[in-house]
Formats: C-alpha cells, sequence, structure tokens
C-alpha cells in the first residue's frame, strides 16, 4: 500500500463519517425542536426578513398585552 491509497482510503472515510456527522446533526435539529424551557426557535427563523417597525412581533410579552389594553404598569 503506498500514500496515495491510503490517502484515498482516509479521504473516503473522512467524507463518509462527515456526511454521517451531518445527518446525525440535521435529525437532532429536526427531532428536537423545543429546548427545555418549551421554546421553538424555529418561529425566530423570520425575524430579520419581517423586521418593518409595522410588522407584529414575534413573541408578545405580557408587557405588550398590558399596553394594548391600556393598562399601562
Amino acid at each position: 500500500m503506498d500514500i496515495a491509497q491510503l490517502q484515498a482510503y482516509g479521504y473516503f472515510i473522512m467524507t463518509v463519517g462527515l456526511a454521517i456527522g451531518l445527518y446525525a446533526y440535521i435529525y437532532h435539529l429536526y427531532s428536537k425542536r423545543k429546548d427545555a424551557d418549551g421554546v421553538d426557535y424555529e418561529k425566530y427563523s423570520n425575524m430579520a426578513l419581517k423586521d418593518d417597525i409595522a410588522d407584529t412581533p414575534v413573541n408578545a410579552t405580557s408587557r405588550d398585552k398590558k399596553y394594548r389594553k391600556g393598562i399601562k404598569k
């Protein structure tokens, strides 16, 4: 076995290993969409696109709800 053949085997093994790692990471992301607090961060993916002042917030907080009703604390 010469060095070129070892490099070819190493390249193949690294490529297969990285592909498996990538698919495992993608599976992990889609199977664990919510974190421990129950927050689904996929809702926040369009935040950069919908950043106009007139757009609705991604997640309304309790303070926002109080201001909508006219109660200011």
